[in-house]
């Protein structure tokens, strides 16, 4: 069962937020820094968001549903990652939100995740850095 452990990661982004905002929800500019991961949704609240690829040689299919899209500051979805190996339950699913401000030429971007448990959480805070450098090099 999963918990109410909640993570954050904020960052500043030398880019506008529409740069930013594109980058987190186009599916071709995803794909470029997301391990080649392939982003399927229409974006619409209460919408299916599929995050589907291939690691280590095995196909996986990561899915959700779009919660809140109020472009370009909030983007939040639930994930249910199958690599989690738990049940297709509502109570499984995290809670990711995408908040960006802008500050300046700047974009401040703060990632948040909840329904974890203290080690997913940690092996999670190290795959957002890596996702944001790579963010980073294809926006600035």
């Amino acid at each position: 069962m999963q918990t109410g452990f909640k993570t954050s990661y904020t960052t500043t982004i030398q880019a506008p937020a529409e740069k930013v905002w594109a980058a987190i929800t186009q599916p071709e500019l995803v794909k470029q820094y997301f391990f080649g991961t392939s982003l399927v949704t229409d974006w619409k609240p209460g919408s299916p968001i599929y995050f589907r690829g291939e690691w280590e040689g095995k196909p996986y299919e990561d899915k959700g549903v779009v919660l809140k899209f109020d472009a370009p500051h909030e983007l939040a979805y639930s994930y249910l990652s199958n690599w989690s190996g738990l049940p297709d339950k509502e109570e499984n699913y995290l809670y990711v939100a995408y908040t960006l401000r802008s500050v300046n030429s700047t974009t401040e971007l703060t990632i948040t995740q909840t329904n974890y448990d203290a080690d997913k959480a940690a092996h999670s805070e190290e795959n957002w850095a890596s996702l944001i450098e790579g963010l980073k090099k294809l926006v600035e």
